[in-house]
């Protein structure tokens, strides 16, 4: 089953230190993805080295970057949001029928959760939804010790803006990144053994919210579909990114150092997801599924759930998106489908490991 995209944009935040490899996720998810998409770079001081990271990655047309890469510099999102954030988010939006949806990196400098929050002002809303929260964090420094490589040049960040009056301690703007997430993407994990790995997943565990998951990451090799709960629209099904981990053994790191490493292929490293499409008639309400759906992400272990359902008395499809424990349910007056004769529900989860009849299972029974 492909899960017909509903007509807000889709919005992806993507938050973690300086160094954390943030640029090296997107520049993949851009180049790999085939999807149309627009990024807005928060940066800090007069160096817009990730939007230049960024725009030289070839992933669109060079008449297009003006477009598709905006940046916003010497200025914390969370900060200017009515000043700077807003006619940003609505220049962009002018374009939404040729976007398939928004990335927004800010600076772990930045506090997520009022950048999420001033996606609900009326100006947006209505044409945009946040996906999720995506925290991006160093397992290298991790394991180090740190929660970043190099803090020298995160101070040095910190002082281009002095407007930063939010800030207090580094690993409370840390814990605030996990506390914010949806999804944390642990960045290096090819750098590490299985064990340190799993010692490090343990340990973020502990510091995120029930639902999240913490997944190891190499060189930004993560499917689009976990990113953007979307699917290339030329391949809408196949939610495998198969990827030459032989090519280029430059990990094009954030910051520069040296390493005598065993880079052998670590499985750990590889974020290979299964898919799950579930179909059932039958008459329920929204109350009822923001109620048990919650519940199956966290007991099934679900990285994402989207899909639709047919409501009594309701003319247009009620959406569902969810990325870890985050998800929402709306209406869709936009929606172009036909309403179908019967009530009922169609889902596709996301997850590592699906065990795909405890899951229909535990969704039949709710439902029933």
């Amino acid at each position: 089953m492909t899960v017909v995209p509903a007509s807000r944009l889709p919005v992806t935040v993507v938050t973690g230190f300086l160094g954390a490899g943030k640029s090296t996720l997107l520049r993949q998810l851009l180049v790999s993805s085939g999807l149309r998409l627009a990024v807005l770079v928060n940066e800090f001081g007069e160096v817009g080295i990730d939007g230049d990271l960024i725009r030289s990655c070839g992933f669109c047309p060079e008449d297009e970057l003006d477009g598709r890469v905006v940046e916003l510099a010497n200025g914390c999102l969370c900060c200017t949001v009515q000043d700077e954030f807003l006619p940003v988010m609505q220049q962009l939006l002018q374009r939404a029928d040729q976007l398939d949806g928004i990335v927004v990196e800010t600076s772990g400098l930045a506090l997520p959760v009022p950048l999420v929050q001033a996606f609900r002002w009326p100006e947006i809303r209505t044409k945009t939804r946040v996906t999720g929260v995506v925290t991006v964090v160093d397992g290298e420094a991790l394991s180090g010790g740190s929660v970043v490589a190099d803090p020298s040049a995160l101070e040095a960040q910190r002082q281009a803006d002095p407007s930063l009056d939010h800030l207090t301690d580094i690993n409370a703007l840390f814990d605030d990144q996990l506390e914010a997430a949806d999804l944390v993407l642990m960045s290096r994990a090819d750098c590490l053994s299985e064990e340190a790995v799993d010692r490090l997943r343990r340990r973020l565990s502990d510091q995120v919210r029930s639902g999240v998951s913490v997944l190891p990451m190499a060189r930004g090799d993560v499917p689009a579909a976990l990113l953007m709960g979307l699917d290339r629209p030329e391949h809408a099904d196949d939610h495998h990114h198969d990827h030459d981990h032989d090519h280029d053994r430059d990990h094009d790191h954030d910051h520069d150092h040296d390493h005598d490493h065993d880079h052998d292929h670590h499985d750990h490293t590889h974020v290979a997801m299964e898919s799950l499409a579930f179909q059932w008639q039958g008459v329920t309400s929204k109350a009822q599924l923001e109620a048990l759906l919650p519940a199956c992400i966290t007991d099934q272990g679900l990285l994402r759930l989207k899909g639709r359902a047919w409501l009594p008395g309701k003319t247009h499809p009620l959406q569902i998106q969810a990325v870890g424990p985050r998800l929402e349910c709306w209406f869709d007056s936009g929606s172009r489908l036909e309403r179908p004769n019967d009530d009922g529900l169609e889902l596709v989860a996301l997850g590592l490991s699906l065990k795909g009849s405890a899951l229909k299972d535990q969704l039949i029974a709710g439902l029933g």
